[in-house]
């Protein structure tokens, strides 16, 4: 089992900056990949950013350079740096797990980008 605990989300004003973290516990070591993943209101889920265990990154073309997906080096905190936010940002931001075959969900933060 991975218990995830994400933070960070918060009103911000278009072109400001945002970092996200997501704690994980429980199974850890079972981590293969790490992502962060968006979800606005009327839309499915989508991928922002993921990271490997082997510490490869792949980011959704929508991030356009704006966005860094990182971890810790006790690879039990991920983070999601959120630069130039938009208003087309404003989503429930997740943090997934994905160990030994089972994804795993956090309950999500908010951003809100004002204009």
């Amino acid at each position: 089992q991975v218990q995830l605990v994400e933070s960070g989300g918060e009103l911000v004003q278009a072109g400001g900056s945002l970092r996200l973290s997501c704690v994980t516990s429980g199974n850890i070591f079972s981590i293969d990949v790490m992502g962060w993943y968006r979800q606005a209101p009327g839309q499915q889920r989508e991928l922002v950013a993921a990271i490997s265990n082997g510490g490869g990154t792949k980011y959704a073309d929508f991030v356009n350079h704006r966005f860094t997906i990182s971890r810790n080096n006790a690879k039990d905190t991920v983070y999601l740096q959120m630069n130039g936010l938009s208003p087309e940002d404003t989503a429930v931001y997740y943090c997934k797990a994905e160990a030994l075959g089972r994804d795993y969900w956090g309950k999500g933060t908010l951003v809100t980008v004002s204009s």
